[in-house]
């Protein structure tokens, strides 16, 4: 346990030398109060543009403040997804390449320590960084339009926070692979959208799917509750995790060995 400990300093020492632990909480900041301002301010915006007759009026129908909040998530599926890939597809990839997994692996650490670290520290700065750039997009939803409870804020960012897990995981496996970290990033990023539009287009037969957790991270915002199929997603999507995550330890270490 202590190697693990040890493994999982380092990354979050890397992470502040790389200033990932400052760059990637504030682009999530960005994301989060782009939505609400973007359209509490938008009729003033189009007014700037110009183009329209002289004398008219500009009337937006005020959003609800849970359909303001669904818009936020719906950013955070684009570019947090973009974002989520380009941090992680070198997680394992980078170190191989640079020599650096091989200089700790002389060493007798273990190959799981070695992902799971990886995996852990890459948790822990999306997490939080997820955590407050969505909970200021609560607080400027409320404050211009009006407050969403917040335990049905809490739910939809735990359930979206577990589609980004995924996808975390995914390119962790995907870097254990290849040793190109630009191959992991597409293989990632390929396997994530094709699963989001076959879960979307067959929403009726994929219910448990983890492509759709994204669609109940929104659900849950405007209905305050997650049905049987959304909760059997929430499961499946948590065991799937476990396995990719023994998987990618399985093929980095037949990998590294092999070498």
């Amino acid at each position: 346990m202590s190697q693990f400990l040890t493994l999982l300093q380092k990354e979050i020492l890397e992470m502040w030398r790389n200033y990932k632990l400052v760059w990637v909480p504030i682009v999530f900041i960005i994301l989060g109060v782009q939505e609400p301002l973007s359209i509490y301010y938008m009729p003033q915006i189009l007014d700037s543009l110009g183009g329209l007759p002289e004398g008219s009026i500009i009337e937006i129908p005020t959003p609800a403040p849970a359909e303001v909040l669904v818009g936020g998530i719906g950013q955070y599926n684009m570019f947090g997804f973009i974002i989520t890939i380009l941090l992680c597809m070198s997680l394992v990839a980078g170190e191989v390449k640079s020599g650096t997994a091989a200089m700790i692996l002389v060493k007798p650490v273990k190959h799981g320590y070695f992902i799971a670290a990886k995996w852990v520290g890459a948790l822990l700065l999306l997490w939080v960084s997820f955590f407050i750039g969505y909970l200021v997009t609560w607080y400027y939803t409320g404050l211009l339009f009006d407050w969403v409870p917040f335990d049905s804020f809490l739910g939809s960012f735990f359930i979206e926070g577990l589609w980004l897990t995924f996808i975390v995981t995914i390119s962790l496996v995907f870097s254990s692979i290849f040793s190109v970290p630009g191959a992991a990033g597409f293989a990632s990023a390929a396997t994530s959208i094709i699963l989001m539009l076959v879960s979307s287009s067959l929403s009726h037969l994929l219910e448990w799917s983890p492509g759709m957790l994204p669609s109940y991270a929104s659900i849950y915002l405007v209905e305050d509750s997650l049905k049987g199929d959304g909760v059997m997603a929430v499961v499946l999507t948590a065991v799937i995790l476990v396995i990719l995550l023994f998987l990618a330890m399985r093929v980095f270490r037949k990998k590294e060995l092999a070498a």
